[in-house]
């Protein structure tokens, strides 16, 4: 065979120092394995085309062809020299066009279309193209991590059994659209990430069975319409709300499960999963967020409602005021409205007779006062001195109407003074009972016994007193006292489905809930009390609170369980001495008031909770 390279161009279809049949085999196989088209470099292009091409069709090739200058023939040892060593580039390069298929990872063993791999410490990236079935068995990784098998889009069926992970990650199987079987069985699997089969849209099967599952993220699921079958056995499943949406998700879904048994809440405990109904669950709840934050004291807090419209009072003792404030619906907090000004003020009480409002002020010191809103001026105006012979030393004040007549009644402290009844007369408010002197009275309940009027006086020298109201004699009678508790600073009731129920507040001891039983008040349930000058019930909708504050600790919030009949543990709130507490509805939101004798006056927002989201 003739070569010739570096051809001059005159030269270019000079092949004449080459056989006709050797110009035309060589010719023909450069044109069937390389095209004279071809537009790739020099160095790209393959052994024919350099050599072959350059030397019998004539083209230019490397060397001195790309300064311009003519080429000349090149005979001897040196010719072959330069043969063999554009050749050897020839083929290097050829050979790094070639796509080298991937081996079969260590610690894996590969067939024609399956691997397997076991022991391995890591999932490897690399495995043979034609691998369409891959399995893991007894493999040292702890998790499957995102994307693990993006280097693998071929997979039909993934396996992973008596493996040491706990954890499939987000995503752990992105970039797997082929994938139809995956079995991840006889694992430690505890945690799956909610977007961990994110994207396996063909997937028909999936088992997770024999793991240590307690629960499924919401809505893991989400978007695998292939699915036909679901495998959950063997795993600790709490059928509690968190999988309620697994029950929903069973009676819409085309999927097939086994039957699955609940490890648990008790409720749920041995029964299918299979048979529970989404209404089967209880799952709304509420709590008390905190909302905003007021930069005073205050010993009590008074919600109430005039001219349709909703105002919160607190008695700021400090700073010797009546603070009022209203809602701002635009910035959505409430911001102040107006003040009296008072001395020593325990107690701000608003009271609405016929559209008019009047504030009963009880003052430590200086006596007692009543306002009343004057609406053209609009401020208070004060219109009435309180007797300072009976009121030495209030502490608590509660209004009430009977027979359509408005009264209110103060609870005195002091060793002189006598806890007395107001009534309105048209015109003023006047002394109308008296009901025991030198009793030191640190509360005053009205409530209704068997639709009687009735009211409960706390004292610190005797047990709570029970008075009735006499109809005939328009007076409280004297009726019984609550035996066996002494020292009780206050009492406050609350009804749950038609029952009455009393809260006594003991500064330190037990604070009791305690129940009429149509003759006596009977112990319900008790509160280990440290420091607690309040404990009150809340009803807010259908939920039954009761708020147990301490000097001493955080402030503990109970709810009512109907199915117990008793208080459980709610929530606890930061707030520092508290006082008094008072829920307010505005703009179909619900707010807790809570007073601060020590810190700052705090206002939670009232908020419902779907536990199973």
């Amino acid at each position: 065979m003739c070569f010739m390279t570096f051809p001059r161009p005159t030269e270019l279809n000079d092949v004449s120092q080459c056989g006709i049949e050797e110009r035309e085999e060589v010719r023909d196989k450069c044109y069937k394995e390389q095209p004279l088209n071809d537009s790739r470099p020099l160095f790209a292009k393959g052994f024919c085309r350099e050599v072959a091409c350059a030397g019998v069709i004539g083209k230019y090739s490397i060397g001195t062809e790309g300064m311009g200058y003519p080429g000349r023939e090149v005979r001897g040892w040196r010719g072959w020299t330069l043969l063999i060593w554009v050749g050897v580039v020839g083929l290097v390069l050829a050979d790094g066009r070639r796509v080298r298929q991937p081996r079969c990872p260590a610690g894996c063993t590969c067939t024609k279309d399956n691997a397997l791999c076991e022991n391995v410490r890591s999932v490897p990236h690399t495995f043979p193209s034609d691998v369409v079935s891959l399995s893991f068995v007894k493999s040292g990784f702890n998790e499957i991590t995102g994307g693990s098998f993006v280097h693998t889009p071929a997979l039909q069926l993934l396996l992973f059994t008596a493996n040491s992970f706990d954890l499939i990650d987000e995503d752990a199987f992105l970039g797997l659209p082929h994938l139809e079987y995956l079995f991840i069985e006889n694992n430690k699997i505890a945690s799956i990430s909610p977007y961990a089969f994110r994207g396996l849209k063909a997937l028909i099967h999936l088992s997770l069975a024999y793991n240590n599952l307690e629960t499924l993220p919401k809505d893991v699921f989400k978007g695998m319409d292939a699915l036909t079958k679901v495998d959950l056995r063997g795993n600790n499943l709490i059928c509690d709300c968190k999988l309620k949406w697994l029950v929903e998700w069973m009676h819409h879904t085309n999927a097939t499960l086994d039957e699955i048994y609940c490890s648990g809440p008790p409720i749920h405990q041995g029964r299918k999963l299979n048979d529970l109904l989404p209404h089967s669950f209880d799952c709304i709840t509420a709590e008390f967020a905190s909302y905003q934050s007021l930069k005073f004291e205050s010993i009590s807090v008074e919600a109430f409602t005039f001219g349709k419209d909703q105002y919160v009072v607190f008695a700021q003792p400090f700073a010797g005021t009546c603070s009022f404030l209203e809602w701002d619906h635009v910035e959505m907090t409430f911001r102040t409205y107006d003040t009296i000004e008072s001395t020593s003020t325990v107690v701000c009480k608003p009271m609405v007779i016929d559209n008019h409002l009047f504030v009963i002020v009880a003052q430590l010191f200086g006596g007692s006062h009543i306002y009343k809103r004057d609406t053209s001026a609009n401020k208070f105006i004060k219109i009435q001195d309180i007797d300072i012979l009976k009121i030495r030393k209030p502490n608590d004040i509660e209004t009430f109407m009977i027979d359509g007549e408005s009264f209110f009644v103060i609870a005195d402290s002091s060793k002189a003074g006598s806890t007395t009844v107001y009534k309105w007369n048209g015109n003023g408010f006047y002394s109308h009972q008296s009901l025991h002197p030198w009793y030191r009275d640190t509360d005053v309940e009205y409530l209704e016994i068997s639709n009687k009027p009735h009211l409960i006086l706390s004292s610190s020298s005797q047990r709570p007193v029970v008075y009735q109201w006499n109809r005939s004699k328009k007076q409280f009678d004297r009726r019984t006292d609550i035996p066996d508790m002494e020292d009780v600073f206050s009492v406050k009731h609350f009804r749950v489905r038609g029952e009455l129920f009393i809260c006594l507040t003991r500064f330190i001891g037990d604070s009791k809930v305690m129940r009429w039983d149509g003759a006596m008040f009977k112990e319900v349930q008790t509160f280990p009390s440290r420091g607690s000058m309040v404990f009150q019930p809340v009803s807010i909708g259908n939920w039954q609170y009761a708020i147990l504050g301490s000097d001493y600790s955080l402030t503990q919030v109970y709810q009512w369980d109907t199915n117990r009949g008793q208080f459980v543990p709610s929530q606890e709130l930061n707030v520092q001495a508290p006082r008094s507490f008072s829920p307010v509805s505005i703009d179909d939101r619900v707010f807790l008031l809570a007073s601060s004798f020590k810190g700052k006056t705090q206002i939670y927002e009232h908020l419902m909770i779907d536990l199973s989201n």
